[in-house]
């Protein structure tokens, strides 16, 4: 587990010089580290190096990783991927940010059963930037109808957007996700984070005002498929 600490390492490293080069304060960034399939091993190898922010995929596995190291109480879990109605449960009394937002329908499900004692369940939404079929995500045009949705609902409260842009798209994604970043915080000051941004396209992210970066396999390594 070695490895995981001398990558994450190096992602700070990279990330720092990164934001220097572009005048941004690095620590106005927060670095997700994306632990979908690694063992609870790997996350507590990334935590004992300095690692607090993880993001997973599947609400199974998050909920299972948060029962079993619940002693590191300071572990932020971000929930990064599709969310159907029947595993919102799972979601809403473990992870601190859904990033993955698209459905009143699930919004409302996630203020009904998140826990009281935890608090306000932070969430973005997600802009499915580059149009795909296949994408999760809702349309530009969407994106303030449901932002006024959700912020009518208790314990939710909005932060931001996030995108996965479609292979080689990166770019003008980015710059589109960043004018619509813009207009949501006209009217919503508060919601000025901006998840995107992956192993492979990160720094281009940061160009476009990303605040939050998920890296996965530059941490981790290559993911292991089968447990997908």
């Amino acid at each position: 587990m070695n490895n995981i600490a001398e990558q994450l390492g190096l992602a700070y490293h990279n990330l720092n010089e990164k934001c220097s080069a572009l005048a941004i304060a690095a620590d106005k960034l927060q670095l997700i580290a994306v632990s979908k399939t690694k063992p609870a091993s790997a996350i507590v190898a990334a935590y004992t190096a300095g690692q607090r922010h993880f993001g997973e995929n599947y609400p199974q596995e998050l909920a299972e990783k948060a029962a079993e190291l619940q002693q590191y109480q300071d572990i932020v879990w971000h929930f990064i991927g599709p969310l159907q109605s029947n595993k919102t449960k799972l979601v809403a009394e473990h992870a601190h940010w859904v990033h993955s937002l698209d459905r009143l329908k699930i919004a409302q499900r996630l203020a009904a059963q998140r826990p009281p004692a935890m608090g306000v369940l932070k969430v973005l939404l997600q802009i499915n930037i580059s149009d795909e079929a296949s994408k999760a995500g809702i349309s530009a045009a969407e994106m303030l109808p449901l932002a006024q949705q959700i912020s009518a609902l208790p314990m939710l409260q909005l932060k931001g957007l996030m995108a996965i842009p479609a292979p080689g798209q990166s770019e003008t994604a980015f710059a589109a996700m960043q004018q619509l970043s813009d207009r949501l915080q006209q009217h919503y000051p508060h919601a000025t984070e901006l998840s995107m941004g992956m192993s492979d396209d990160w720094p281009q992210a940061l160009r476009y005002g990303a605040t939050m970066i998920r890296l996965g396999s530059a941490i981790f390594g290559a993911r292991d498929y089968d447990k997908e």
